[in-house]
This record gives C-alpha cells, sequence and structure tokens, in this order.
C-alpha cells in the first residue's frame, strides 16, 4: 500500500504527507489516522472538486477555560493547512456539551459548567483562534442549536444508537468500571453527542487529539447510521508542555498561553529543552520541516541550538501578537540573559513537590544552587537571586507543580529547574 504498512483494524498508523497531497490538500506533519482512511480521503477530497465545493472540516471544542494555549495550537495549526488549501473549517463551540464534560482521560467525573460560565469563555475563543484561522474560511456553530431541540426522544433514540459494553470499550471508562470508580450515566452521552455533531454539520473530516480517537470514530458510526458518508478522523499528536514530560495543561501549570504577553511566551520558549524545542517544531511551526532538518544538522555541525530557540520563539510570538512584539521580546530577553552572560549549557534539575509545590528557599538548595536554605534565604536579601532573569524579593515565594524556570544565583550559578 504504497509503501504503508497494515495495521489490525482500529490501529493507527502515520501517513506520509507525500501520499496524502495532491494539491491543493496538504495534510499537517504527524496526523494519525486509520488504515483505509488516506485512500477515503483522497476520493472524499476528488467528489468534493466534482461538486465543486471545499471540504467541511469540523473542530470541536468545549469552552471548559477562558484561555487556549498551544496545545490547541498543534489542531489550530493543522487547519490553518486545510484553509490554505480553500477548504471550510467549522470551528463547533461546545456549549452544551461542556455542560456535561468531557470524561476523556479522567478518573472521576468532571464538574458540569454552569451556562453562564460556558457562555463566558466561548466569547473569548474566536478571538484567540482567529489568531491562527482566517475568519472568512471559519463557520462557527454552537451545539446548543441542535441539541436543545432534541427533546428527550431524541435524545432516548440518540442513546439507544449504542449498548453500555461498546461504551466500556473506552480505556477510561473501562479503568473507572474495573476500579469501582463511579460513572455518571450522563457520562456515556458525551462521545454519542460529539459524534452526533458531525451528523447534522456533514462534516467531511473531523481533527481531533490522539486522546479523542473513541470519540471521534463515534462520528463516523452514528453519520453511517444516519445514511451519510462517514467522516475521515486525523488525530494530531498530543503536545508535550514545558516539563516535557506531561502533555500541555493549565491544571499542571505546564503551559503557554495563546493570550499570555509576548516576553511571557518568549521567555517560557526558550526554557524549554533542546530536545523538546525540536518537537514543538515538529508540530506548532508553519515552517518547512526541510528547513527544520536543516536547522537540526546545523546543531549537530556545532551551531548553538539557542540560536534556532530563538527562532522558535520569535515565531510564535509574532503569530499571536505580531512581528514588532517578537523583535521587542528577543531584545528584553537579550538584555535580561545574554547581556548577563548567561551560559550556553545550563544543567537541568528536577525537584519533587510537596503538596503541589516548593518553597524558593528549598528549591535553591535541592537545584545545588546554594549549601542550604539559610543561604539561600541570605542570597535573595542580597538581590543575588533571578528567576527567568526577574530578581526574587519574596523570601515566602512558593513554586507549583508544572513550573519550568531557569534560575540564576550571583553571577555564575545557573540551573534550568522543574517542580514536579
Amino acid at each position: 500500500m504504497n509503501g504503508l504498512t497494515e495495521k489490525p483494524a482500529g490501529e493507527t498508523v502515520e501517513v506520509p504527507v507525500s501520499l496524502l497531497t495532491p494539491a491543493p490538500l496538504q495534510i499537517p506533519s504527524g496526523a494519525m489516522v486509520l488504515p483505509g482512511s488516506q485512500t477515503a480521503l483522497l476520493e472524499l477530497q476528488a467528489k468534493a472538486q466534482q461538486e465543486g465545493r471545499p471540504l467541511r472540516i469540523k473542530l470541536g471544542v468545549d469552552p471548559t477555560s477562558a484561555d487556549l494555549h498551544l496545545g490547541h495550537a498543534v489542531v489550530l495549526r493543522a487547519l490553518k493547512r486545510f484553509q490554505d488549501a480553500g477548504h471550510q473549517i467549522i470551528l463547533l463551540i461546545g456549549g452544551f456539551t461542556a455542560t456535561i464534560g468531557d470524561p476523556t482521560g479522567r478518573d472521576v467525573t468532571r464538574p458540569a459548567l454552569t451556562s453562564e460560565q460556558v457562555a463566558a469563555n466561548a466569547n473569548t475563543y474566536a478571538e484567540q483562534v482567529f489568531k491562527i484561522l482566517k475568519p472568512e474560511q471559519t463557520e462557527v456553530r454552537f451545539n446548543s442549536e441542535w441539541m436543545e431541540q432534541l427533546g428527550a426522544a431524541g435524545m432516548l433514540k440518540l442513546a439507544a444508537s449504542h449498548t453500555v459494553a461498546r461504551m466500556l470499550e473506552r480505556d477510561d471508562f473501562s479503568k473507572r468500571f474495573k476500579g469501582n470508580q463511579p460513572i455518571a450515566i450522563h457520562e456515556f452521552l458525551y462521545p454519542l453527542m460529539q459524534g452526533y455533531d458531525s451528523v447534522v454539520l456533514n462534516a467531511d473530516v473531523e481533527l481531533g487529539g490522539t486522546d479523542q480517537k473513541f470519540n471521534l470514530l463515534m462520528g463516523r458510526e452514528l453519520q453511517k447510521q444516519n445514511g451519510k458518508a462517514p467522516q475521515v478522523v486525523l488525530m494530531m499528536p498530543l503536545l508535550e508542555g514545558l516539563d516535557g514530560v506531561n502533555k500541555m495543561s493549565k491544571s499542571l501549570g505546564n503551559y503557554v498561553g495563546i493570550n499570555e504577553p509576548a516576553n511571557e511566551i518568549f521567555g517560557k520558549v526558550m526554557s524549554v529543552s533542546d530536545e523538546l524545542m525540536w518537537r514543538w517544531y515538529e508540530l506548532l511551526s508553519f515552517r518547512p520541516l526541510s528547513e527544520v532538518a536543516a536547522f537540526k544538522a546545523e546543531v549537530a555541525g556545532g551551531r548553538n541550538p539557542r540560536d534556532v530557540k530563538v527562532l522558535l520563539a520569535q515565531e510564535l510570538v509574532a503569530r499571536f501578537h505580531d512581528q514588532e512584539a517578537a523583535d521587542r521580546a528577543l531584545a528584553d530577553f537579550e538584555a535580561r540573559f545574554k547581556q548577563g552572560a548567561m551560559p550556553d549549557e545550563i544543567p537541568e534539575v528536577i525537584v519533587p513537590s510537596v503538596d503541589g509545590g516548593v518553597q524558593i528557599s528549598s528549591v535553591l538548595k535541592q537545584a545545588g544552587l546554594t549549601a542550604s536554605t539559610s543561604e539561600a534565604i541570605r542570597m535573595i536579601d542580597q538581590g543575588g537571586v533571578k528567576l527567568d532573569g526577574e530578581k526574587v524579593t519574596d523570601k515566602s515565594l512558593r513554586l507549583d507543580v508544572g513550573v519550568v524556570a531557569v534560575i540564576q544565583v550571583g553571577k555564575r550559578k545557573f540551573a534550568r529547574v522543574t517542580i514536579a
């Protein structure tokens, strides 16, 4: 199959970009699809071209918080590539399903949001999303449009389309069931409702994270049950956060917010490890993969990886602010760090947390930057401690789990510290 390795049904394969890119369609790097989906996608594209219409590409988001972060930007970047090829994006705001709460990856029932919370969060989404997507090629919809009209009879009919045994095939539900953790009945409705959205919207393609596989496939099944062509599912990898271990999450504190100030975005990007930098290039940058490969070769040949990291930081700041802000952020970074003789190689230290955080004096001692906590307090009093270039004055400062920061003590001691 054109060089692809066959996989058992239900497993995923990474599709080479070249296989799925007869102009104008471009598949983003790293996208995972089900076996056979690549053929279906090409057929779907050809059919849409014959009908003289763009493909309808769906992304569903639940407004469970007010801010988006770079983890969300992975999928938005993929959608932008579809837009550049002339296709229509359907941004589905799951206002109705957010009142249920997506159970994906949860070992307990997620608290439901009020309609007021949903409305407040949804109002900020479009503004943030359109920092990447083109508004004129984006159709914004709310699933409350049809879910509130479905009624009890419609909901029962939807619930009857699948069995409890099928729902328990989901890994998170299965673990909770085996561990005698409660599963609320309304949580079974979430994947059904997400799938029903695809039926109503006539989605040709749906994008989501790899953790959304069950929900995305539900859309295909419900479309077939309703006599419609099943959507092609594209799953994007989950972006590792600042700690380089866990997926980016606001609750873990390892995130970079789209709406954060330019200097914050720049500084956080510069704080990631060199290894993680390449992963971020793959999933976040709009640079051609050939250019990123050239960067890798240059670094292997002796170029300072920090120079390449600066280019990524500037690209992301320019995307979410503008180029002028990116230039200012670089100048500020150089003033705070490079002119302060920040070394090329900074040791990376993981400091375990206690009750969700660690006092700054303890961080300094455990990171080997001071011999004792009393010395740490003395260095803070003397103005000799900096956190990401900012002088620390609060001796009671507590660093929470997920925080990643470059700490400087005196003129020569540095460490990139992760609170785990």
